[in-house]
This record gives structure tokens, sequence and C-alpha cells, in this order.
């Protein structure tokens, strides 16, 4: 075994290496970029080496800046995690060249399976049914819709070497192709440096489910049984779990043996994942193989009791299999939900800002329990727009599917993210949605359930409000004795900080903004008694903070509201109480009229506005044109993804305030419409 790994890649994965090498004895190397010099991976390592600017071209995707970095502290082997370099064939070799380990598989191996046309047709070739579709090399526009009116409506374009939903457009129409098709091949060129697509029918209610297969030098090959990744938005996977729900013993055992035959076509090595698409009836269709480590590797892990990472690296220092298929044996149920800074209000645009505060429920790291966390960011720490936007991966194990339904949706109650937007709330209602519950999956799932998994938000309740005024209360000095101490006093009346006034009366009036909305609050006391007024009139009162994690920024309380008891943290930050209650999440924002004075329009105030920080990279009117609702007027790019900024309604172009390759801020005016 070797004794230094160099960890080539950077966030929860790269932790999550770090952790096994730990346990292991093996000491760790990280890289990082300007905009990770103080990132959670850098301090999960023993050595950090430096290798360049933020954009990952810059840095992570530099091979030789790696490969340097590997030599110069006695690196043993690189481990690549996913995404970056870790299917990067050139890079393998490389590695191997320099007498560097690859904790991956071969080079011929990753070029077979890299892209997606050629590892169909090889997959074609070994008997391994393919979805109807295109793989060539011809890439001209008009040959391709001409395949594509040949395979008929809808299709998939799909990037060859492209992966996480990243180059990927489901068309509708002959009409929407060759536009999706420019889109698809700018974005698949900026995130993979490659612009090739194949195009493929568009299955209707398919499920995703991939095999985990292990191959080691010695001729070794098991699958770990099946994942299912049906739940996804954008392309990208939201849910995975495994077992895969409804799966029989005959099929698991037909898409198991097809993933190592798959693997050992190409002489495969090490941790691969099969990907295949299911119909409703159950055939199934092979779709690609990723030639590395999976983000949803952990459920894998729970269900078997395995650590892959450390398969990785045995396999790779030349040890086989630590265990054979006949030992492999599923336990329980276990479900992965990816916590990303995202809006999922607003199309899932990622959420770009600085982690002003981060809670989870009690929990092991990288290690298998009832509840786990992968994570790759702290309190303090910045999502940035030049890496994915993901907070944590939340993993739960249950004897069956629905106590770790059960468990996942206990979990994310207990997951408190402020200062970026969260797809929290979201999960919760995707564990309670009654097609998921009974799992009806398939990858249309989230888009079918919009209406209650995006329902409209709702008005704060008066136990939010009263937890958000509470919050204020205790951050001003104003301690309440709770109900069973109340009355015992002090000895000097003058120390006491419960609202005591000459007279025997204390009112305090706050204004919350509740989703636009003025919600005024009045907490008051008379004598010993206390009540708060949210307009149906005033109600006893009483509420207790207990000790927090973050005793100036969060606030752990209980109170009683007209005789009913809730509890909730309260997390108040700039301006704003975010409310963790038992009726889920809600954000207010304390109402200064002093402050709100001053405020004045902005220069092109009611003007388009960027979702998010980006740059433009495509720009489609010019002032004086006439737009209709809906109308794509340009394109940004942000995390490696476009995203189409359209016109809000039937207009005239007044003024475009950018050009394409201008780098803009969130909340900036882009473009300017007139009635």
């Amino acid at each position: 075994m070797f004794d230094t790994l160099l960890i080539a890649n950077r966030g929860e994965i790269a932790c999550r290496v770090a952790a096994t090498a730990r346990r292991m004895g093996i000491r760790t190397v990280a890289v990082y970029s300007d905009a990770d010099a103080n990132a959670r991976h850098v301090a999960a390592c023993d050595q950090a080496v430096y290798i360049g600017g933020s954009e990952p071209r810059a840095s992570y995707l530099r091979a030789d800046a790696i490969l340097q970095a590997a030599r110069d502290t006695g690196a043993g082997a690189i481990h690549p995690g996913y995404g970056f370099l870790s299917e990067n064939e050139a890079f393998a070799q490389a590695a191997q060249q320099a007498g560097i380990a690859f904790v991956g598989p071969p080079a011929s191996a990753i070029a077979a399976m890299g892209s997606k046309s050629a590892a169909k047709s090889l997959m074609e070739k070994a008997g391994v049914p393919l979805v109807p579709g295109y793989h060539g090399d011809n890439q001209d526009p008009q040959f391709l819709k001409t395949q594509a009116d040949g395979i008929g409506y809808p299709v998939l374009i799909k990037a060859s070497a492209g992966g996480g939903g990243k180059g990927m457009r489901v068309v509708e129409s002959s009409g929407a192709f060759l536009d999706a098709l420019a889109s698809c091949q700018r974005e698949a060129a900026s995130s993979f440096g490659d612009d090739r697509v194949l195009i493929e029918r568009y299955l209707q209610k398919p499920r995703h489910i991939e095999i985990q297969v292990f191959a080691d030098t010695q001729g070794n090959c098991v699958y770990l049984f099946e994942r299912d990744c049906s739940v996804q938005r954008r392309h990208q996977k939201v849910i995975e779990e495994a077992p895969a729900p409804g799966m029989t013993e005959e099929r698991r055992r037909a898409m198991g043996e097809a993933a190592v035959a798959a693997a050992r076509a190409v002489g495969y090595v090490g941790a691969g994942t099969v990907e295949f698409i299911a119909e409703p009836d159950g055939r199934f269709y092979f779709m690609e193989m990723n030639t590395r480590l999976q983000v949803e590797h952990p459920v894998t892990e729970m269900i078997t009791g395995h650590d892959l990472v450390e398969w990785q690296l045995r396999v790779a220092a030349g040890q086989p299999l630590p265990a054979r298929q006949e030992d492999l044996r599923i336990n329980g149920h276990a479900i992965e939900a990816r916590i990303y800074a995202e809006n999922p209000e607003k199309g899932f645009l990622p959420s770009i800002g600085t982690l002003a505060y981060l809670g989870l429920p009690p929990h092991t790291a990288f290690a298998n329990a009832d509840i786990r966390v992968d994570g790759g960011v702290r309190t303090g720490d910045t999502i940035t727009p030049f890496y994915d936007p993901m907070i944590a991966k939340l993993i739960v194990h249950g004897a069956d599917r629905d106590q770790a339904r059960q468990r996942m949706l206990q979990a994310l109650a207990q997951t408190q993210a402020v200062g970026v937007q969260t797809n929290v709330a979201f999960l919760s209602r995707l564990m309670k949605d009654t097609a998921f519950a009974a799992a009806d999956l398939d990858t249309g799932l989230i888009e079918r359930q919009r209406a209650t998994l995006l329902p409209e938000p709702q008005p704060a309740d008066a136990a939010t409000l009263a937890l958000a005024s509470a919050a204020v209360l205790v951050r001003q000095g104003l301690a309440q004795p709770n109900a069973t101490s109340a009355g015992k006093g002090r000895a000097d009346p003058w120390d006491a900080r419960d609202g005591w006034r000459l007279g025997g009366q204390y009112q305090r009036h706050l204004q919350w903004v509740d989703n636009g909305e003025t919600r005024r609050v009045t907490v008051a006391r008379q004598g010993g008694a206390w009540t708060l007024d949210t307009g149906a009139g005033p109600q006893p009162f009483l509420w207790r903070a207990h000790a927090s994690a973050n005793p100036n920024l969060a606030y752990g309380l209980r109170i009683t509201l007209a005789g009913h008891e809730n509890a909730g943290t309260v997390v108040l930050h700039a301006d704003r109480a975010h409310v963790f209650g038992d009726n889920g999440a809600h954000v207010l924002e304390l109402y200064d009229p002093l402050a709100h004075a001053q405020d004045t329009q902005g220069e092109h105030a009611g003007g388009l506005t960027a979702p998010m920080p980006g740059k433009i990279i495509s720009i489609s009117v010019k002032a004086g044109d006439t737009v209709e609702k809906g109308q794509p007027l340009l394109v940004m790019e942000a995390m490696k993804m476009e995203h189409t900024i359209s016109a809000p309604g039937d207009g005239k172009v007044e003024e475009v305030f950018y050009g394409v390759g201008d780098q803009v801020t969130e909340g900036a005016e882009l473009v300017s419409i007139g009635a």
C-alpha cells in the first residue's frame, strides 16, 4: 500500500476520500484553487498544494499542475474523485507514466467508456440492449436533425463526454432541435472540452437504475447491487436509494451480470457504475458507464457494509477484491438526499453566497450509521459560482424503505442553512409525496408532481411569528422566567432583564415582512403576565431559550402560546429571522421604518435582472426589437450550466445593458423592456 495519496478534487468527495485514507493510515495531500484557499477539504488533509485560479480550467482541470504536486509531495497515488479529471484518459495515462498509481480504471477502459457514442457501439456488439438513437461521429447539425426526425420526437440530446445533467436537452419538436443542439454543444464544450453529442429516443416514464461494479487486477469482478436514481431535476439526480424499489431477484441478477459483462469487455479495474434506463414493463437499456466513483456511492455502502473508497485504494495498490459475489448481501434500505444551495421555486437556480449558519442532525461523518452526512462545507464557507453548489449529502439507513423515508424526514427537519437558498424544504415535501412514498418512481416524477412539490408560499402562522419575536427579545437581553420558575425572582430587582417597567407595563411592537406582506406583532407584559398579539387579540405567551451551538446567531426556543407548545431554532441574520420549527422553515424580515425611510429606486428599477452571478454567453435581441412573452433574450452561464433569460411579457427592448462575455452580479439589470 502506498503511504501518500494526492486527492485531485475538492469539496465533499475530497473530504470523503481523506476520511478513509486517514483511517487506513495513509498520508493525504490536497490541491486547491484561489476560491478554495480556506476550504474544508484543505483542512482535512495533511498537506495542501496551490494549483491555480478559481475557474476549474485554471486549477482542478490542470493535469500538469496536479501531477507536479504529486511529484513534489512524494505521492504514490492520485485519487481523482468524481468530475474534473476523474474520467480523463490522458490524465490517467500521464499518472501511470509518471510512476504514480491512478485510483481508477486503466486509460484504455476510460477511453472505451468515456465517449457515450463509442460505449454504445461497444455494448451493441456485446449484445446489451440499447435505446434507439444515433451514436455516430457525424456531428453536422443538419445531419443530426435528420437523425432526430427519423427517431421521432421527443428526443434527448446528450453530450458524448457528459455527466451531471450538463450538455443535455429534451427536444419536443423538429423546429426546436437546432437551437437546443447549439446550446448543448456550447455547454458540453465549456464543461468537458468536447462538444460532440448523441441523439436518443426520449422514453416515457422511465426509471434510472444503475449497477455498482468493482474489478481488480487479478481478474475478479463483482456487482454490489443496484441504486435507483430516478428522482431527478434538470437531468441531475436529487434522491438516490438502494436497493431499487420493486426489484426482483431475477432482474437484479440479469442487470448485475450485464454490468459485469460490460466491465469485463473493456478490461475494467476499480469502481465503476453501469447505468441503465428501465421501462415500466421491466425492459432495460444500457445508457452509459461512469468510470469512477459515483456521488451516490454511500447508499451502496450503507446496504452492503463495505467502504468503497477503501476498496478503490486496495485495488489500486494491486490487492484483490475484499469480497466475492457470493459474500455480498443486502441489509435494509438506504436513501441519499443531495442538499444543494439552490432555489427550487426559481427553476432550481444555484444560490451564491456565504453559508452564515449550518445546522445538521446528530450524525456520523463519512461512515455508516442510521444518519450519515458527507459534507464539504462549513459555517462561514462561501458557495461560489465556480463549482457545483452542493452543501452536503444526507444519507439514512432503515430496516426497510418506509423506515428509511421516515428517518430522512426527521433528518431533513434538523438540517438548517442560512445565507443561501437551499432545497431542504423541497426535499421534505418530496419525502412526503404520495407517489414517492408508494415508490411510483420515474425520471419525470418532480415535473409531474410540481403542484404539490413546489406550492405557492404560505403565510407564517402565529407560532412561527411568536418564535421569531421571542428570538428578537432574547437577542436584546430580555430573559423571561419559564412557567415553573416564574415568581422566584432575583435578590436584586434592578438586575432582572424581564421587561419590568414602573407601573408594571411593558410593550414591544415588531413588524415582520412575510412574503411581501407586513405582519404586526405586539409583545406585552402586564404585571407578571405576558401576551402576544398577531392580529387576533392578545394571547398568553411564555418562552424559554436553551443553549445553542451559535449563541450569537442561533436561538433554540420553546414557546407556549395560548396553551400550545412549539419548539424551534431561530437564526437571526441580516435583519431576517430564519425560523426552523415544527411547521417547517420560514424566513421573515424584520422591518425597520427608519432604515427603509431612505430607500431609493435603482437606476433601472423594474428591469429584467440576473437571477444569479454569471457570464453572458449569447444575446439574441437588441434595442428596438419587439419581443413576445417567453421569447429567449439572452443566455447566462453559471456553475457550468446554461440558463436562458426570457421575456416576461410582450414589449419592446429599450436597452441591453451588457455584452457577450460580460460577468454580471445577482440582481444586475440585463435588459429593459417597455410596453
